[in-house]
């Protein structure tokens, strides 16, 4: 299977069989029989060949990014297999959100080195989505939905937020009852090249759609957003993963119902993803698979929520 799809993305690349046969270093009826075979294997036809030229046909079109995830994957699982070194070592360069990664990367890489050490670690907080086939980056955190890419994702945890204020802000201006009172209410907009389109988007409400809610206050930081809604500055639609503690601690509270299993919309996840391919995928799965472990199904900090109203129920 892989000499068969190495050959198909040869045929692909070069563009006809006789110089995808010099590539390979193989007889034109070699690359021919090979092709024959992997069309007989997925039950399509992937080319319309003539003398001169290979096209793909619209199933092949389909088929390519798969083969090219295939072909990495097993080239990856080779080196894993094949490596002298049973010791992971060297540089394992990892990007996330700058909140995310301070509140829930930081903490958790003193084990991580203590555990692997011979490798080091660099970690770069940025908000913008990095293009790893650009930048020299193994690992990087998603938080937004995942758009079709050759990228490998790993599922972390749900993303939900929960609409929230301070006690302060609450008893000056009276508690919401429902998604909808909000168009009367302070609220808070996340403004950022990555801000998300349903940011104030609840299930069941407005088909679904963002509420066209207002505030005063609108900013391009997370962390100054929860800092705000503690300060009574309006009412806010943050993360869990960011909002937990200062709901479990009271300086938030959560609208419309309890904060573990409120009615906000349960969006894609948070996700790990890696470029297949990249030159340290071993440690990249160590790591992962780490962090995996670390934050636990389900997350520590929605853990954390479901114990907190547990008491004080």
């Amino acid at each position: 299977m892989f000499d068969a799809l190495h050959c198909f993305l040869t045929v692909v690349d070069t563009g006809n069989l006789s110089r995808a046969a010099k590539t390979l270093q193989l007889a034109v009826s070699s690359v021919s029989r090979r092709i024959d075979w992997l069309e007989e294997e997925v039950g399509a036809r992937l080319f319309v060949r003539s003398s001169r030229l290979v096209l793909l046909t619209d199933a092949g079109e389909r088929f390519l990014p798969r083969a090219r995830h295939l072909v990495a994957e097993l080239a990856e699982a080779k080196a894993a297999v094949t490596a002298v070194d049973p010791e992971p070592r060297g540089v394992l360069t990892v990007t996330a959100p700058r909140a995310f990664g301070r509140r829930h990367i930081a903490p958790a890489v003193g084990e991580f080195l203590h555990r692997y050490p011979l490798m080091e670690l660099e970690l770069q907080l940025n908000d913008d989505v990095v293009d790893l086939s650009a930048q020299r980056v193994d690992v990087a955190i998603r938080l937004a939905p995942l758009p079709d890419s050759d990228l490998l994702a790993t599922y972390l945890a749900p993303r939900r937020r929960i609409a929230c204020a301070s006690p302060t802000y609450l008893a000056r201006r009276g508690t919401p009852a429902t998604p909808l009172d909000l168009l009367d209410h302070n609220c808070m907009s996340y403004v950022s090249r990555s801000a998300l389109a349903c940011w104030w988007s609840f299930d069941g409400v407005n088909r679904n759609k963002p509420l066209p809610v207002s505030g005063s206050l609108r900013s391009d930081d997370v962390d100054f957003m929860l800092d705000a809604a503690i300060g009574g500055a309006g009412v806010a639609h943050l993360p869990s993963w960011l909002a937990s503690e200062a709901l479990v601690a009271g300086q938030l509270v959560p609208l419309f119902g309890p904060a573990s299993q409120g009615e906000e919309r349960v969006t894609d996840g948070i996700h790990a993803v890696r470029l297949p391919g990249r030159s340290h995928p071993v440690k990249a799965q160590l790591f992962i698979a780490y962090l995996r472990d670390h934050v636990g199904t389900p997350p520590y900090w929605e853990r954390a929520l479901a114990a907190h109203e547990h008491v004080a129920a």
